[in-house]
């Protein structure tokens, strides 16, 4: 089968990200990918209102990333939009934005199409297809939770959990203080106890075989950036990392102890996600404590991936 060259566009709650890939099939080969921060959910949940800066910032970024689709060749271009704009009560301004912006009409997708796809992105690759997965896929608003082997999935759920709406739910001081860290890590806690594991536990305990917990989507993509102190984006080397649950402590006790301006040269971490990084970090630390997790393996891959793959002709 000849491969065909598509381009999906994410618009994130935090960021805006391109991929560009020639596709056979169930097989995804990446030729550009690239990541623009509009923090489009930014003050944004008390009131579910899109900001009307945010949303013209999102709208450049999907214009410019078109170009550059379009530039690539690619025969069809899918704009997706997430978390942030599914819980906007002014959605239809973005939309219209996109449209005025890049001539493209964007949709956005569910929670359930949001974690059917994340799954089936990671299960690209070859090595983690057959194994007995647990994704878990943070973003800037949600967390998907996928539970899975194979093409089968026995569990997949969006909860309203994520680094921006974290972050904006429990603002902190520069440097933040152990009070403050310590009001963000017993919410998580209380959250994952009595929202997920009444969900997900049932679903875990029928498992006949160990789960390997898999992460997706930026926080973990930086995490191995910053333990391989990589300077930039290596899939090879990002996907080949696993953390174990004591590297994950380490490393967000050493990011909660720094003040911003140190976390923007932490090697390895992007300066524009120095502020995130926190509730992202405490996020994966508070699951894998939460379901006894002792390692974290890392993907790349995941909603982009799945979307690209479905992308029409």
């Amino acid at each position: 089968m000849e491969p065909v060259r598509r381009a999906v566009i994410d618009v994130g709650t935090n960021s805006i990200k391109l991929l560009v890939a020639d596709v056979s099939g169930r097989a995804v080969q990446p030729l550009h990918e690239e990541s623009r921060q509009t923090r489009l959910g930014q003050k944004f949940y008390e009131t579910h209102q899109l900001q009307a800066h945010a949303i013209a910032q999102t709208a450049v970024a999907v214009a410019d990333f078109a170009r550059t689709a379009r530039d690539r060749q690619s025969s069809s271009i899918r704009v997706i939009a997430t978390s942030a704009a599914r819980d906007a009560v002014n959605a239809d301004e973005l939309l219209q934005a996109i449209f005025t912006a890049s001539g493209l009409k964007a949709e956005i997708i569910s929670g359930a199409r949001e974690a059917e796809w994340a799954f089936q992105g990671v299960a690209t690759d070859a090595e983690l297809a057959p194994l007995p997965l647990l994704l878990l896929d943070v973003g800037g608003g949600s967390t998907e939770f996928i539970l899975g082997h194979g093409t089968k999935k026995s569990f997949a759920h969006s909860f309203p959990l994520g680094t921006v709406r974290l972050m904006e739910k429990f603002p902190h001081s520069d440097p933040p203080t152990s009070a403050e860290f310590t009001a963000c890590q017993e919410w998580l806690k209380k959250f994952l106890h009595g929202e997920v594991r009444p969900q997900l536990g049932p679903a875990l305990a029928l498992e006949t075989k160990p789960v390997q917990l898999v992460g997706t989507g930026g926080t973990t993509s930086i995490l191995a950036r910053i333990e391989k102190k990589l300077d930039r984006f290596d899939r090879d080397k990002i996907e080949h990392t696993i953390l174990t649950f004591e590297q994950v402590v380490a490393h967000r006790k050493h990011l909660w102890s720094l003040p911003l301006a140190e976390r923007k040269e932490v090697h390895g971490l992007p300066k524009l996600r120095a502020d995130v990084i926190l509730t992202g970090v405490l996020i994966y630390e508070a699951v894998m404590a939460e379901f006894d997790f002792t390692e974290l393996r890392i993907s790349t891959r995941g909603l982009r991936f799945a979307a690209v793959m479905d992308a029409p002709e």
